[in-house]
């Protein structure tokens, strides 16, 4: 096997998304890598949803666009899918409620309803039917698939997990005994020791923040973010951590601002409609040089535009968001890898320069799945920056919170825990905090605030950067495009084209002269990116001097796949 896809399709209301997940982790016990994404609109019930499934031999980070097995809750999945599964793929379907037309050879019509009705005694086990009879038609280890149901439905009660198993091993038996001959690829289970972990975007992010030390967040909720605050308010006890849902966005950047200046590690999660309420609360970081991380999830706009899907639209957004100049820190992570360790940096970053990080993601990243390795707890870092301890304060008065340095860093005292008179303002102000009104001091603290910018370049990581001899093009992108970018490369590499790859995970301030260095050596330059500005190949050129000769722009509101970056190269290459 080196790829299999399935597809789980139906409507709001149906389950799909916790079937999706059920097979997913069930997967992820078998000796392959997993990347699931999902896709579903903004409404309780009715409307189509999808999740996909990818396991394969290799490690991956893209969805395909093909499919090996689609299954079908309601006849709307058929109409819409069916040309997505391969020549040999296969459909489960029950025929007595889809009332499609597929052949023999392209379908197995399960009884779903019927067989959860007599097995458990509740039609709305159907769904979970559909999962027993996926992995009877890969004569899956049956035990495995119980554990998996037995730990999803704990909370629920044991008659649920009991309904629920029986309803799997119902759809398991009826697709081992009627579906012999369809040809479906073995999935082996894990050998290594150690089985990687399945989790998404915002799951590695809120594992980040709490291994980083985070002590508070505070939001309100919005897709795609939502699930940071619930996840760590699951943690609250075992991690002593708060997690405050507060009337509005503004109250959530306020609170969070507020528990940074007392010293107290803390984070907001938003998405763009959000972040716009909290832009004044960054400013306001910015000006008392207060340290605070937040994660930007995004998604189309403008307004309220598609709130469940996936766009890169607000970069520009991220760098410049609030009134007046001062310094922060943008990093965009490309996968549930790189977010957990992103956003043990951002708490890092924000705490040794006191200034606002932002940490970008969008929709795709957010809730869609991988296998990842366990993650390396000693690279976890704890750097709180150039703090003030008691022993070093003479005078309470004589403490400085703004005090000029050549860093632009001001020794930190945390209010209450020093005899320190920490004071600041909102207006600008003198080294001591108070306000002021004179030209000199302004210009003298807003160099101060900007001198961080010098070191923050020096902490910002180069672009992940896999050069090809005499490249024929340079595939750039940042985000969540870097697997379907990546797996697109690779397959041209296969065919002969020598192509390079740049992806920025960690964007401002901006590594010039690194990008500088690959585009004297590339071919051809194309930008791929989820917006219609293109406008990373804009900072490029903003901070570069240099023109991308090529972009290649999806602003649909889905993710890319590796297939459709290939074939709007094909006019390029």
């Amino acid at each position: 096997m080196t790829d299999f896809n399935i597809m789980v399709g139906g409507e709001a209301g149906q389950g799909v998304q916790s079937v999706g997940a059920i097979i997913a982790k069930t997967l992820a016990r078998g000796d392959c890598h997993i990347f699931a994404d999902q896709d579903y609109e903004s409404r309780v019930r009715g409307g189509h949803n999808f999740f996909r499934i990818r396991a394969s031999t290799r490690e991956t980070g893209a969805v395909s666009e093909e499919l090996d097995l689609l299954v079908a809750l309601n006849s709307e999945t058929i109409d819409i899918h069916k040309k997505e599964v391969k020549s040999d793929g296969l459909i489960i379907h029950d025929g007595e409620t889809t009332q499609a037309r597929i052949s023999k050879t392209k379908g197995l019509d399960v009884p779903l309803i019927k067989l959860a009705r007599d097995a458990a005694g509740n039609r709305l086990m159907a769904n979970t039917v559909s999962v027993g009879a996926i992995f009877g038609l890969l004569d899956y280890n049956f035990e495995i698939i119980e554990s998996i149901l037995t730990k999803e439905f704990t909370r629920q009660g044991q008659k649920i997990i009991d309904d629920n198993i029986k309803a799997a091993r119902a759809g398991y038996d009826h697709a081992r005994k009627n579906g012999r001959s369809k040809t479906l690829p073995e999935i082996r289970l894990t050998s290594r020791k150690r089985a990687k972990i399945l989790l998404n975007g915002n799951e590695a992010i809120s594992l980040g923040a709490l291994a980083a030390g985070c002590k508070l967040i505070a939001g309100y909720p919005m897709t795609p973010a939502s699930s940071i605050m619930e996840y760590i308010a699951g943690k609250e006890k075992e991690y002593d951590v708060a997690a405050v849902h507060v009337e509005d966005e503004i109250a959530a950047i306020n609170m969070a601002v507020g528990a940074g200046y007392a010293g107290i590690r803390s984070m907001v999660a938003t998405s763009g409609g959000g972040f716009s309420l909290m832009v004044e609360g960054l400013a306001l970081a910015g000006m008392t040089e207060t340290p605070v991380v937040i994660v930007l999830g995004q998604r189309p706009g403008p307004a309220t535009g598609l709130p469940t899907r996936t766009e890169q639209g607000e970069l520009w957004y991220a760098l410049h968001a609030g009134h007046g100049e001062f310094p922060r820190a943008v990093l965009s992570p490309s996968n549930a890898k790189e977010a957990f360790y992103a956003i043990v940096k951002a708490f890092n970053l924000a705490e040794k320069y006191q200034t606002p990080v932002i940490v970008l993601t969008d929709h795709h990243l957010a809730t869609s799945y991988a296998t990842v390795d366990r993650f390396d707890l000693r690279r976890v870092k704890i750097e709180r920056g150039d703090t003030v301890s008691p022993t070093k304060i003479g005078e309470a008065r004589s403490y400085r919170r703004h005090a000029v340095t050549d860093s632009g860093i001001s020794p930190r005292a945390l209010p209450g825990l020093t005899k320190a008179l920490v004071v600041t303002d909102s207006d600008e102000h003198d080294e001591a905090g108070h306000m002021i009104e004179d030209a000199a001091t302004r210009i003298e603290q807003d160099l101060k605030r900007l001198r961080k910018l010098d070191g923050l370049r020096k902490e910002i990581g180069p672009p992940v950067i896999k050069e090809a001899p005499k490249a024929d093009a340079t595939l750039i992108g940042w985000g969540s495009t870097g697997g379907a970018i990546e797996e697109a490369a690779a397959i041209f590499q296969k065919d002969g084209k020598a192509v390079s790859t740049i992806h920025f995970n960690e964007i401002w301030p901006f590594p010039a002269d690194e990008v500088k260095a690959v585009f004297e050596k590339s071919g051809k330059t194309v930008v791929i990116e989820s917006n219609a500005t293109a406008q990373l190949a804009g900072l490029i050129r903003r901070e570069t001097g240099k023109k991308v000769d090529h972009t290649i722009l999806k602003y649909d509101g889905r993710p890319f796949s590796p297939k459709y970056i290939i074939s709007h190269l094909k006019g390029v290459l």
